[in-house]
């Protein structure tokens, strides 16, 4: 599909503007599947335009296409915290002075999901859960790396936010994409779907040998909010995303709402995290 001469592949100032969406969409404490506010009224312009690119470009061809140029993993070696290193690369242009580096990010989520006592096994994924942004690094729009996950290959589901922008889509004129199950079967799993691109798949992807069933959910799911927020998809569903919904219900609040103005001791942390980081992983993960 041509490029859209028109498009800016960064109209969100940084990242975070996609968050602050979501958590004026989500409030902290709201019951899952309420309608909760007119968030197309709400939305500043460079997330509707991000929106507008991500459902027009995000086809089922393009996923996988992502993922063979992607997930042969070769595109260089690095140790987890390396890799934390290098996603601070990632600023902020707005106001490269005020806001906090990607590292401090990682470690507000994984010091809250401490402090709560929750195992060592989801300290790690809060801290790791956003490192594959590192895709923004290589040279991948906004819309390629971040945004609201949907299932591409069956019918755009209403549920997805903005989901007029479907109509965009290529695959929305493709009647064998439309259907309810679409190319899949009812009942397949979400491990047998393709979720448009992102860092959560791609990160997936990277750390899936490493990690406990439970923090591979967390990652690869927790922008489906589609899904874990609005049960979307069910039909697509198997047991063990049921048992493993909760698990990625219980880590949205730190992946959403522990973003604080207050910066972590990044120096201070540093030697607990080395410490928990190879409890799980090996010195060198390919990305």
């Amino acid at each position: 599909m041509p490029d859209d001469p028109t498009a800016d592949p960064k109209p969100l100032a940084d990242l975070e503007e996609w968050e602050e969406f979501l958590k004026g969409r989500y409030p902290e404490g709201a019951k899952d599947g309420h309608a909760f506010r007119d968030y197309r009224a709400e939305a500043r312009p460079s997330v509707t335009e991000f929106y507008r690119l991500n459902h027009r470009h995000q086809t089922h061809e393009f996923v996988r296409s992502k993922k063979a140029e992607y997930l042969t993993l070769d595109r260089r070696e690095m140790g987890v915290w390396e890799a934390m290193e290098y996603l601070n690369e990632l600023v902020d242009d707005s106001d490269p002075d005020t806001d906090l580096t990607q590292i401090e990010h990682l470690l507000q989520a994984a010091e809250a999901i401490r402090a709560d006592g929750h195992p060592r096994w989801m300290q790690v994924t809060g801290l790791i859960h956003d490192l594959g942004k590192i895709l923004c690094l290589w040279g991948e729009p906004q819309w390629a790396v971040v945004g609201d996950t949907f299932v591409t290959g069956c019918r755009f589901s209403e549920k997805v936010v903005f989901p007029e922008f479907f109509a965009l889509n290529p695959d929305a004129e493709n009647p064998a994409l439309q259907t309810e199950s679409g190319v899949y079967e009812p009942g397949c799993g979400l491990g047998n779907v393709h979720l448009s691109w992102g860092h959560d798949e791609y990160l997936y992807h990277v750390v899936k040998n490493h990690l406990p069933d439970e923090a591979l959910y967390m990652i690869r799911y927790h922008s489906f909010y589609a899904w874990h927020k609005e049960g979307a998809y069910a039909h697509l569903t198997d047991t063990k995303d049921h048992e493993m919904l909760p698990w990625v219900r219980t880590f949205n609040p730190y992946d959403l709402y522990s973003k604080t103005d207050e910066r972590p001791d990044v120096g201070a942390l540093e030697p607990y995290y080395r410490d928990l980081i190879a409890e799980f992983f090996p010195a060198k993960l390919r990305w």
